[in-house]
């Protein structure tokens, strides 16, 4: 960990190959009170050594900045943690093999460690002279000095880096936050997730896994497969690998660096990681078990408390999102089942043509109480069937709703066979009797309609509880409202009777029955609403019912919140 500590300081330090003007201002130090023809501020990378302070080095390192560490005496310095002093490198056995004396002249050398606040040495402040040179003990003195100042201006780097990341990672919460607070599915948390991790010093992997009977599956966003996603889709339970033993164990799994993973998990896992060029990693579990949120990168790591803790809470925030999805799933599936098996499949009936619509809303239930229905009333056996069509919204959106629609749509349909005169008003008034008498909740809207064959044209006879109206587009294009209507279905003894309307659709005649869903939206009247569906209607009205409903609903997917969509629409073919 002491060498990942020094990397990860040199890191926050933002020095490299490349000029500063402080830290050359330190080396033109260095050549003045020491009299020398070259002094460096050389910093100990990996696999080489590099100047952002330099005085009088020559071409080509000078443009440089850096040498490989074939020409490092600050290599030295760094591994015993002391001065290095010498009056000719080319008698010391330490030196007298380096390419520096011969490609830069390295003759007398004086390297002093500079330092970070945690004692991990950085590199040199050296002075260095072409010819033997006995140092004196006030140069030395100088140079110390210079150096010690020069590791305070590194230090004040270094805190200054953490606390800007402080300040990002206090920022990477909030956005964490509203983020996967409005995540709408399992990809999308996945997506969400990369947009917050982006940057030079940021991993290289961010990957979310979720937890099932066999093991551990990847959550893929499909618009961005990344090559991990494609090796290692899937984990087994007993795999040794780091985010299983994160699952297993629950708690969080670090590897800082290849090693660690050489001596802590499987060859299988050690070829993978090789495979994407990763070699650490942080596996957080998430809560009851649900899957583990890791991060990759593609070098040795050193993670700091402040970073685990804010990855730590990171985890934390997917753990509910994830929680929140798959409740919704949950009930979206089991919702949708039963919405599913009360919608109606269309009768077929000479002389008419028919479609139905049913999208489900937006928000976190996702089903409710919109319901359609058709259905052909019974006929003596010389004469044609009726048609009954009914549009409705129960009150309120959840699985509640649609509960007490699929009461109220049969007890509609047993009303307008059990009466005679099967009168859509009547239905809708025993209907109405039933939510006084039972349990149904706040109410519903409703239209209900009858189509009756007369030759080659059909009568409909209809009445509204409450509901949009409905639109009729005659041949010619032109589309009316049949805006007559009654009270909502409320369960009121005494409110007033209800009514029924009549009128005649020629052949070409399409009726057009909806729920609010359709028409309804914040930012829009919806008596506007109703006035543009008219207008599709009637431009689109002598298409194929399929391209017509693909017309009426057209943009309904991008709107936010938006309730449930049923449509039903009929147009007349002819009399038989």
């Amino acid at each position: 960990m002491g060498e990942l500590g020094r990397l990860e300081a040199l890191r926050l330090a933002g020095l490299t190959a490349a000029a500063d003007p402080g830290m050359d201002r330190f080396a033109r130090l260095v050549s003045r009170f020491l009299h020398v023809p070259v002094a460096l501020v050389s910093l100990l990378e990996t696999d080489r050594q590099v100047f952002p302070g330099m005085v009088g080095l020559a071409e080509p390192w000078a443009g440089r900045r850096r040498t490989p560490l074939s020409h490092s005496f600050c290599q030295h310095v760094v591994a015993s943690g002391r001065p290095l002093i010498l009056e000719d490198a080319r008698q010391n056995p330490l030196t007298c093999y380096s390419l520096a004396i011969p490609d830069l002249q390295v003759i007398a050398y004086a390297g002093m460690p500079l330092t970070d606040a945690d004692g991990h040495v950085l590199g040199s402040l050296c002075a260095i002279d072409h010819v033997p040179r006995k140092w004196t003990e006030d140069e030395l003195q100088d140079l110390g000095d210079l150096t010690a100042a020069c590791s305070v201006e590194l230090r004040l780097r270094i805190a200054s880096e953490r606390i800007r990341q402080d300040r990002d990672h206090a920022g990477l919460l909030l956005r964490s936050s509203v983020e996967l607070g409005h995540s709408r599915d399992l990809t999308d948390i996945t997506r969400r997730l990369r947009r917050l991790f982006r940057g030079p010093a940021e991993p290289s992997y961010v990957g979310l896994l979720l937890a099932d009977h066999r093991g551990l599956w990847r959550v893929v966003d499909p618009e961005n497969v990344l090559p991990v996603e494609t090796v290692i889709d899937r984990l087994e339970r007993d795999a040794a690998f780091p985010s299983t033993r994160a699952m297993r164990e629950q708690r969080t799994v670090f590897v800082p660096d290849r090693d660690a993973l050489v001596a802590g998990f499987s060859p299988e896992a050690v070829a993978g990681y090789d495979s994407l060029g990763l070699h650490s990693a942080l596996c957080v579990p998430l809560s009851r078990g649900r899957g583990v949120l890791m991060w990759c990168w593609d070098a040795a790591h050193i993670l700091e408390v402040t970073e685990e803790a804010v990855l730590t809470a990171v985890a934390g925030y997917v753990s509910q999102a994830v929680e929140r999805i798959l409740f919704v799933e949950v009930r979206l599936s089991t919702a949708e089942q039963l919405q599913a098996a009360m919608l109606t499949e269309l009768p077929t009936v000479p002389g008419l043509d028919m479609a139905a619509l049913y999208l489900s809303a937006t928000d976190q239930d996702m089903v409710g109480g919109d319901w359609y229905d058709a259905y052909l009333l019974p006929h003596p056996a010389a004469d044609r069937a009726a048609l009954m069509l009914s549009v409705g919204d129960v009150i309120g959106h959840d699985v509640q709703a649609a509960a007490v629609m699929g009461q109220v749509r049969s007890m509609l349909r047993q009303a307008s066979l059990g009466h005679p005169a099967h009168s859509p008003a009547a239905a809708l008034d025993a209907v109405d009797q039933a939510f006084d008498a039972l349990p149904l909740g706040p109410g519903a809207t409703a239209v209900h309609a009858r189509l009756d064959p007369h030759g080659d044209r059909w009568r409909l006879t209809w009445s509204n509880a409450g509901h949009p109206p409905p639109l009729l587009r005659t041949p010619d294009g032109r589309v009316s409202t049949l805006g007559e209507h009654d009270l909502l279905l409320l369960g009121s003894r005494d409110g007033p009777a209800r009514h029924d309307h009549t009128h005649e659709l020629l052949p070409g005649s399409v009726l057009l029955l909806y729920t609010d869903g359709l028409v309804e939206r914040r930012d829009n009247d919806i008596d506007v609403s109703i006035r543009q569906t008219a207008s599709t209607l009637s431009a689109e009205g002598d298409r194929p019912l399929p391209h017509l409903l693909e017309a009426l609903s057209l943009g309904l997917e991008d709107v936010p919140q938006r309730d449930d969509v049923a449509v039903l629409v009929v147009r007349v073919t002819g009399g038989s």
